[in-house]
């Protein structure tokens, strides 16, 4: 159950411009899925119609990526923030754009999300490396086993979409200028990297907002 510093508006108490973006929104979840998390921002009627524009575009339109790649990105980028309950919402989201049996679409969201962790993992390392400030551990083993990243249901493009989004959102340098090198190599476009990026900072910051939550 959740405790937000404050409650979900109820339709009386909904700004005009915050009911125009919550009609909207019920064109694109339907009336009963849109989540819970939209209806808590329409106490800033600016902030949520803003963050209705950008999801919209970033997170649930085909663009240079697919629907499924964006999704990837938000469970990825949800989990990474910490937030249960929009972790949750891309999990269930991803499931219906995985092809195959249940049991498969629970497994790619698990492969997905260990590729996170491992990212993660690594973030650590050589963020550590590239704020020490010495030359030294730049000459030392990493250590960590990451066979993980070859050894899910994932694609290659797939696993570095985690990778170069998890990346940015932790800060880690050098593993951002890594992988965004090994996507391009895989055949992504900048564009289609970029866009990548803008959906995960739209993930983050409604991450942000439901921290609150």
């Amino acid at each position: 159950m959740m405790h937000p510093y404050w409650p979900a508006r109820t339709p009386a108490e909904i700004d005009d411009k915050a009911k125009q973006t919550l009609s909207r929104l019920e064109e694109v979840f339907g009336t009963d899925s849109i989540p819970e998390f939209f209806h808590h921002m329409a106490i800033v009627p600016s902030f949520v119609n803003d963050y209705y524009m950008n999801f919209k575009k970033f997170c649930y339109t085909q663009g240079k990526l697919s629907l499924k790649d964006k999704a990837l990105i938000g469970l990825a980028v949800s989990h990474t923030a910490g937030v249960k309950s929009m972790t949750e919402f891309f999990a269930r989201r991803l499931r219906t754009l995985v092809e195959g049996s249940e049991s498969a679409q629970s497994q790619f969201v698990a492969d997905a999300l260990a590729v996170q962790a491992t990212c993660a993992m690594y973030n650590v390392f050589f963020k550590f490396r590239d704020l020490s400030g010495s030359d030294l551990f730049s000459g030392m083993p990493v250590g960590l086993r990451a066979h993980t990243f070859a050894g899910t249901s994932l694609t290659d493009a797939e696993v570095e979409l985690i990778n170069i989004t998890v990346s940015d959102v932790n800060g880690c340098k050098p593993c951002t200028e890594g992988h965004v090198a090994k996507a391009r190599q895989l055949g992504l476009a900048d564009e289609a990297i970029l866009e990548a990026i803008q959906c995960a900072a739209t993930v983050y910051a409604g991450c942000q907002f439901a921290k609150a939550l």
